[in-house]
Formats: C-alpha cells, sequence, structure tokens
C-alpha cells in the first residue's frame, strides 16, 4: 500500500467487463477477479468510498449484437442483464475479503440487487459499503462509459477512474504504433479533438461540463488502484 494520503474522498472506478475475462475468450477468470477485488479492499482501508460501474463486454455488447444481426435494443438489454452478473461476481469477491458490498442496478431484478436509487447509493457509500453499479443507465443506445460518468456525477465523486489493460492515454495506438506517446495530464477537448477512444464522446462531454477529473490507469499493474486514489502519477489524468 502506498504510503501517500488518499487525496479523494469518493471515486467511482469504471471496470471494463473484459478486464474480468484474463487469458480466456469469455466470462469470468476467477483469480483475475479475487485479485481485484483484494485491490479493491486494499483501498478501501484507507476510508475512501468506492463506487463501481461494470460493463459486460466479457459475456454480450449491445453493439457487437446489432452487428451481427440482432435488432440494437435487445442487445443493449442483454448487455446490461450481462453487467449484472458481473456485479454479482464482484459483489462476491469483495465479500470474500470482508468488504461490505452493495448491488444496485438501473434495471429491476430485486431477487438478486436493488433499484438504483441516487440517495440510496449515496447513503450506502457513507455507511463503508462499496456499491456496484449495474446495468448502465437502463436505456439502450449509452454505454457503460456514459454510465460511470453520469452515475459518478450524480453521487458526487471527486474523481473518475477508468481502469483499462493499457496504463494511460495514449496520442496513437500503442499496440499497433511502437513509439506512441503516452501523456501524463491531457485535457478532455484533446481527447475529443484527436478522437482518443479511452471513452466514448458524450461520456467525456460530461465530465467535462461536469468539472469531472478522469484518471485512465492500467489495473493489471500492482498497487496501481490505490496509487490512482492517493492521486500519485499513475497512468494519464484528463482534465478540462
Amino acid at each position: 500500500m502506498t504510503d501517500s494520503p488518499v487525496q479523494y474522498r469518493r471515486v467511482l472506478l469504471k471496470l471494463s467487463g473484459e478486464a474480468l475475462m484474463g487469458e480466456l475468450d469469455y466470462g469470468i477468470e476467477p483469480t483475475v477477479i479475487q485479485r481485484m477485488a483484494a485491490e479493491i479492499a486494499t483501498a478501501k482501508e484507507s476510508g475512501v468510498e468506492i463506487a463501481i460501474v461494470i460493463g459486460g463486454g466479457n459475456i454480450f455488447r449491445g453493439a457487437g449484437l446489432a452487428r451481427a444481426g440482432m435488432d440494437r435494443v435487445t442487445g443493449d438489454y442483454m448487455g446490461m442483464l450481462a453487467t449484472v452478473m458481473n456485479a454479482l461476481a464482484i459483489q462476491d469477491a469483495l465479500e470474500s475479503h470482508g468488504v461490505f458490498a452493495r448491488v444496485m442496478s438501473a434495471l429491476q431484478v430485486h431477487e438478486v440487487c436493488e433499484d438504483y436509487i441516487r440517495r440510496r447509493a449515496v447513503r450506502h457509500l457513507e455507511k463503508g459499503r462499496v456499491v456496484i453499479l449495474a446495468a448502465g443507465t437502463g436505456n439502450p443506445f449509452f454505454t457503460t462509459d456514459t454510465a460511470a460518468s453520469l452515475r459518478a456525477i450524480e453521487i458526487g465523486a471527486d474523481v473518475l477512474l477508468k481502469a483499462t489493460k493499457v496504463d494511460g492515454v495514449y496520442d496513437a495506438d500503442p499496440v499497433n504504433h511502437p513509439d506512441a506517446k503516452r501523456y501524463d495530464v491531457v485535457s478532455f477537448d484533446k481527447l475529443l479533438a484527436d478522437k482518443l477512444l479511452v471513452m466514448d464522446a458524450t461520456a467525456v462531454v460530461m465530465c467535462r461540463d461536469n468539472d469531472l477529473p478522469l484518471r485512465v490507469f492500467d489495473l493489471t499493474r500492482a498497487n496501481a488502484l490505490v496509487q490512482a486514489m492517493s492521486g500519485d502519477d499513475v497512468g494519464t489524468l484528463v482534465t478540462a
């Protein structure tokens, strides 16, 4: 754990569904989700309030299903339900590490989780529980990136932490361009102007217009989450 004091009182962590796959082609790799839970538990010990928005790309992605010929709205709802499955898996992993967690869904699934109500979510955070926000915004055509920006603004998060497999924002795809430059700090306007696709444009605009800083970092790097919460120079900070 870092020796730096925690900079933020409340954070929203955006996890991609693909991050849960590990080396698998589909689904959830148990060792990966346990490692993530351990990182979150360590960060929670510092006193920061943590909300999580999880994607569903490891199971279903609405846009991908639509490209394959499925009705886009149907595909998006399937993707939302996939995020509920992932959220339940994260809740179970966190509880195995002694962390109290609640799943709140934008779709009603009363048998397994609570409805998302902003005031109730904030109250859970104030009581020291990790809140896992599932089903995106509850509406088709909106990504979980946009849901993460929206929920972060609604709950009054100090920062949106975007956990990826890449250690920040680059001026080109580092996979295809080995000489790509990583930014330590970059503006929201530059992300939009240069089409640096770390999040979809709607999510970026929401962060920019509501003065919500965004930090993009590599969650697979040891201790990266705690460092990001401490305001350390990890990944890329995106600001106005």
